[in-house]
């Protein structure tokens, strides 16, 4: 391997150890002893359920392929598990608000546990009823656990600026340090011990087994609005009212939508971008490396909220700006340079630079996803709190699924500018909701339950 890999990786593990290490009084938070014991809890249970996840993420399309799917078949595959997570998303975002955020956090990991079950199969048919349940499981992974865990925050009266501490510690240790990991543990489960590709999905099954375990046994239960017997349609309804009575709802949910969009087009691009000709590269380094890089934005991202005169709204335009210059290194490198059609020995100049920018980029997902927690903390009504995180995901899983079944009718570039694009327009809104929300308290829209006569002529 390359020592330009082994430099990168380097350099960013050193940065992400000195930001850790050199913290100071000023980029701590001071906490009391039973929310630590909280947060500690919180934090090992969504560890787990992230490495549940992270395990499977990269043999899916390796264990089709050696079922002897080819391209299409697998995409279609893909396709189904963000079009279920477009289609269930709301039903049980509603129901997680209506019946529980336990009792769907419990049902998150029976599903996923099904989910992983189904691969031992090699039967098309058995498959997509696994990606099916996949995409029901991630919607609930991405709304069900940071809905209880903030109902359950308020609940025990804890300092609010308490929340933006635990939601930089789980995505630096969910979607960084338990990504590398279970990277890692998969790759020894495959390649070395040769269990073979259905391997880590057991691997994560067990462990869903246990994460599910210390949820029945540790968690209380909390709902959206216990008060309110509404059914599903009623929900859904008080949902859309939110976000469209709300201008700093719906900004938010379009600049979720702006990122995540981005971010996962990302995903499908990052190979191709580094290895135009096909070339060797080592993907599980690679993707070592832009953890890495994650966990050093969410370390900068728990500096930023630990200081109280600096407001989250303020600094995500600049993340903005700087995620959506990052992806447009691809178009501007292709001008500067004629772009070889050899396959090269080597990491070229060119993706080279590219590697550095993409590692910026995933520095800015680090810090995007513990500063949106905060936001949503801070503007989506309690009592629809799932419903509404899974209404954000609809366009994300419609755009999604455009992409996949399109990859291949456009050029790269022009995937990566539209990805810049949206990442530019996101700013733009982060600026407008920044403006909008540093109005006084009386211009500001009155809470979901003080609309509940705007609301009951559309229930009737």
């Amino acid at each position: 391997m390359e020592v330009f890999y082994y430099m990168v990786f380097g350099v960013m593990a050193a940065v992400v150890a000195g930001l850790e290490l050199s913290k100071t009084n000023k980029d701590r938070i001071n906490t009391s002893s039973s929310f630590n014991s909280f947060k500690n809890n919180y934090l090992v249970v969504f560890s787990i359920m992230m490495a549940g996840d992270w395990l499977q993420g990269p043999y899916v399309y390796y264990l089709y392929s050696t079922y002897g799917f080819g391209k299409g078949d697998i995409g279609q595959l893909f396709i189904a598990g963000f079009g279920s997570s477009m289609l269930f998303g709301t039903i049980v975002g509603s129901l997680a608000d209506k019946q529980g955020r336990k009792r769907a956090c419990v049902t998150y990991c029976i599903v996923y546990i099904l989910s992983c079950i189904t691969k031992h199969s090699p039967q098309y048919r058995v498959l997509m009823v696994g990606r099916i349940l996949g995409g029901i499981a991630t919607s609930l992974l991405f709304s069900a656990f940071e809905s209880w865990l903030i109902a359950e925050h308020n609940k025990r009266n804890f300092d609010q600026q308490w929340l933006s501490l635990t939601f930089s510690k789980a995505v630096f240790l969910g979607n960084g340090l338990v990504a590398i990991l279970s990277g890692l543990f998969g790759n020894l489960l495959v390649d070395t011990f040769s269990f073979g590709p259905v391997a880590p999905f057991d691997a994560a099954a067990c462990i869903l087994a246990i994460g599910m375990a210390i949820i029945l046994t540790t968690w209380s239960e909390n709902y959206g609005d216990p008060s309110d017997s509404k059914d599903l349609l009623t929900q859904f309804k008080v949902a859309a009212i939110a976000i469209a009575s709300d201008e700093k709802i719906a900004l938010l949910g379009a600049i979720q939508s702006l990122f995540e969009a981005s971010m996962y087009t990302f995903v499908f691009l990052w190979t191709p971008a580094l290895s135009p000709n096909d070339e060797e590269i080592p993907h599980g380094f690679v993707f070592a490396t832009f953890m890495l890089a994650s966990m050093l934005g969410s370390s900068l991202a728990a500096r930023l909220m630990a200081r109280s005169s600096l407001r989250v709204e303020n600094y995500m335009q600049i993340v903005f700006l700087v995620s959506a210059a990052s992806l447009l290194l691809p178009i501007t490198t292709s001008v500067l340079v004629t772009p070889s059609k050899v396959k090269e020995e080597g990491l070229s100049l060119t993706c080279s630079i590219q590697l550095l920018g993409f590692c910026v980029f995933e520095a800015c997902v680090g810090i995007f996803w513990p500063s949106i927690m905060k936001m949503r903390s801070q503007y989506i009504p309690e009592e629809a709190r799932s419903t509404i995180m899974n209404f954000f995901r609809v366009p994300l899983n419609i755009f999604v699924c455009i992409v996949l079944y399109n990859v291949d009718a456009f050029p790269i570039t022009i995937m990566f500018g539209m990805c810049s694009i949206f990442l530019f327009v996101a700013s733009i809104l982060q600026r407008r909701l920044m403006v909008i929300s540093e109005k006084p308290k009386g211009e500001e829209w009155s809470p979901m339950k003080d609309r509940n006569s705007e609301v009951d002529p559309l229930t009737l």
